[in-house]
């Protein structure tokens, strides 16, 4: 570290003393920060509003936040909502409050995972949100429109923040090492292909490439050696690439790994497997997922997708890792390439919706059980037609249905694979229907 670094700096850590102050020392999000841009005209004007940044960890939010609030030279106070209560809240209020009537200075209160809160302590922030009393500034990594109120939520302009790309955070990378004052100052020299890699396994978190250089040079600090060995050895404990259980980047990959088998792309569907096993998903979440696309975007035009699917899962729970992911990789691969039909999804959806609607539509008569002498008698199963009786197995004319719903048609097999050739069949046996002169419900 520098030597002319004092005590209480080097307790901070390098993330933290590299934070930029100033607008022009950010790097990244350039969606919201380049020139006209409204958040970058409202932080140059020094005209904050209140806000909520919603992004990835390691992508500026704490830092815009401060910049912000820098910029327009108002108080800056800052919250956790993993520890902080309505104590903390009622002092960061009262505060604002002072500073506006002695001095006519603004507050900026920024609560990290402002997720965290729950509804009554989010609705405590409403009336000085309102009256202007504090610009509040949330961050979170959940999707706000699932994690913050509504009341709250109207009163706040989201922003979204995205993860750095690889030149980005090389360019961090590169003033952390030289920066005399707050950086490595130049100590230990570091390749550009090695910047590359250090950049590349940070996933988009500038924090995280920090965290693992300062280990780093601390290593070789204590050890000697050279930086990129110790960066090796950091790296390889440090983890795999983001994988937010439970949270909105859960639900996005899996979303793309569904999409990407409907869409009938091995490829992709195969990336995203490896991305949230690699993520450390539940390798049986994602086999229940199978059996889901098996049935919902297959169904009958291969009907060999729902039991290979069962199968993979079975496999992953006898076999674990990675044998088990090998069967699961054999299965979506096939489910990707399978002929695709909604026709069962769309059908059982629609038979749900005149269930609800119709209510409890008595069974017919003829199709009722008849297991007693005293049902036989109330006509339950008469006029019923053994369709094994039936020329070709078939009760031609018959409906099954209560009445009401005689005419009803749920299932419309696509043209695909094998659901092709049951639409034909469908098709012969309506046709009987409609030839038969033993038609019930004319």
């Amino acid at each position: 570290m520098p030597a002319d670094m004092s005590d209480a700096a080097l307790l901070r850590p390098l993330a933290d003393r590299l934070r930029p102050r100033r607008l022009d020392q950010f790097v990244g999000q350039a969606h919201l920060l380049a020139a006209g841009k409204p958040l970058r005209v409202a932080i140059e004007r020094g005209q904050p509003h209140s806000m909520v940044l919603w992004g990835p960890p390691g992508t500026g939010k704490t830092t815009l936040a401060e910049v912000l609030a820098g910029a327009c030279q108002a108080e800056f106070i800052r919250l956790s909502a993993v520890m902080a209560g309505v104590r903390e809240v009622r002092a960061a209020v009262e505060r604002a409050q002072q500073l506006w009537r002695d001095q006519q200075r603004r507050t900026v209160l920024f609560v990290d995972e402002v997720h965290r809160f729950n509804k009554a302590q989010q609705d405590a922030f409403l009336p000085y949100v309102e009256d202007g009393t504090l610009t509040f500034i949330g961050a979170t990594t959940e999707n706000p429109s699932f994690a913050l109120n509504n009341a709250l939520l109207s009163r706040l302009r989201v922003y979204v923040l995205t993860s750095l790309d690889v030149p980005a955070i090389e360019h961090v990378l590169e003033r952390a090492l030289r920066d005399p004052e707050h950086g490595l100052g130049g100590r230990w020299p570091l390749a550009e292909e090695s910047r590359r890699r250090l950049a590349q396994a940070a996933d988009g978190d500038a924090r995280r490439a920090l965290i693992w250089l300062e280990l780093a040079a601390e290593l070789v600090e204590a050890q000697g050696g050279a930086l990129e060995d110790a960066l090796a050895a950091v790296m390889n404990d440090g983890g795999g690439r983001r994988f937010d259980r439970g949270g909105d980047l859960f639900y996005d990959q899996i979303s793309a790994l569904h999409k990407a088998v409907r869409g009938s792309s091995p490829d992709a569907a195969l990336y995203w497997l490896a991305r949230m096993l690699d993520g450390g998903c539940d390798p049986l979440y994602i086999a229940r997922r199978m059996v889901r696309m098996a049935s919902e975007d297959i169904g009958n035009a291969d009907p060999r997708a729902l039991p290979l699917a069962l199968s993979a899962w079975e496999a992953q729970e006898r076999l674990g890792s990675p044998e088990g992911e090998l069967a699961m990789a054999q299965a979506i691969v096939y489910l990707a390439v399978a002929p695709k039909s909604n026709a069962v999804y769309t059908a059982f959806g629609a038979a749900r919706r005149d269930v609800e609607r119709c209510g409890s539509l008595e069974v017919p008569p003829h199709i009722r059980n008849a297991p007693t002498a005293l049902a036989k008698k109330l006509g339950h199963g008469e006029g019923y037609r053994y369709a094994h009786d039936e020329p070709n197995a078939y009760a031609a004319g018959e409906c099954y249905f209560p009445e009401a719903l005689k005419d009803a048609r749920y299932y419309q097999p696509t043209a695909n694979g094998l659901e092709g050739r049951i639409g034909e069949k469908l098709q012969r046996l309506r046709e009987l229907d409609r030839n038969s002169a033993r038609q019930r419900y004319r």
